[in-house]
């Protein structure tokens, strides 16, 4: 396959130095071009209003993907915790990410606000659901599902400032479970670079990043 365009695949901006770090979320603009078609029986429904709505709902068909079946634990049971999980589409900026019962001190920190519950969910930016590639929401969506599995199991999600978000255990197990399953479906590295290419890490967590999940950088 030949490489995809590369507006295709810029999900994410070049990570910041440190001595400028800050949370910035992009609004995903309408444009993107699907380049790496996701599994056929998974499906998100782009057109969700903002809301709270169940998970299933929301992704279609991801109880039936090849990643369900492998995360840790029984089958029957992480089903009905995927059946009891709710998907939180906002407004504004953003990717995904599983709602903390209150903002973690070095996020609220860094200028953001996080949308907090007691419940397990997973907050959706509208415009990353409406608008980014398919291939990023899959990965995205397998990767925050397997961090409620993570909390499920009494696993910190939530390191604070002295363990670097490259180097979290539960961070870098979730990437390299959506790295695997990027590769199982052809996916090449430099799309996985830009992919990890996350704003809220400096150059040299990103190149740990990379490292710690097995995508050769550039």
């Amino acid at each position: 396959m030949t490489a995809p365009p590369k507006r295709a695949i810029a999900r994410r901006r070049s990570p910041v130095p440190a001595d400028r770090l800050r949370i910035r979320l992009p609004e995903i603009a309408p444009g993107r071009l699907n380049v790496y078609r996701v599994p056929a029986p998974f499906r998100a429904e782009v057109a969700t209003p903002a809301g709270r709505h169940p998970l299933l709902e929301v992704f279609r068909g991801l109880e039936k993907t090849v990643p369900f079946r492998k995360y840790p634990g029984d089958d029957a049971a992480i089903l009905e915790i995927a059946r009891g999980t709710w998907a939180e589409v906002v407004d504004g900026p953003g990717w995904m990410y599983v709602a903390p019962q209150r903002t973690p001190p070095e996020v609220r920190a860094a200028g953001f606000r996080m949308v907090e519950s007691r419940d397990d969910v997973i907050v959706v930016a509208r415009s990353h659901l409406a608008n980014s590639p398919s291939m990023d929401v899959y990965l995205d969506i397998i990767h925050e599902f397997l961090h409620i599995l993570q909390r499920r199991q009494g696993r910190e999600l939530w390191a604070g400032r002295k363990v670097s978000y490259a180097d979290r255990p539960t961070e870098v197990e979730a990437y390299a479970f959506s790295v695997a399953e990027a590769r199982r479906l052809g996916v090449p590295d430099r799309y996985l670079r830009e992919y990890l290419n996350v704003t809220w890490i400096t150059r040299p967590e990103y190149r740990r990043l990379l490292r710690n999940v097995g995508v050769a950088s550039a």
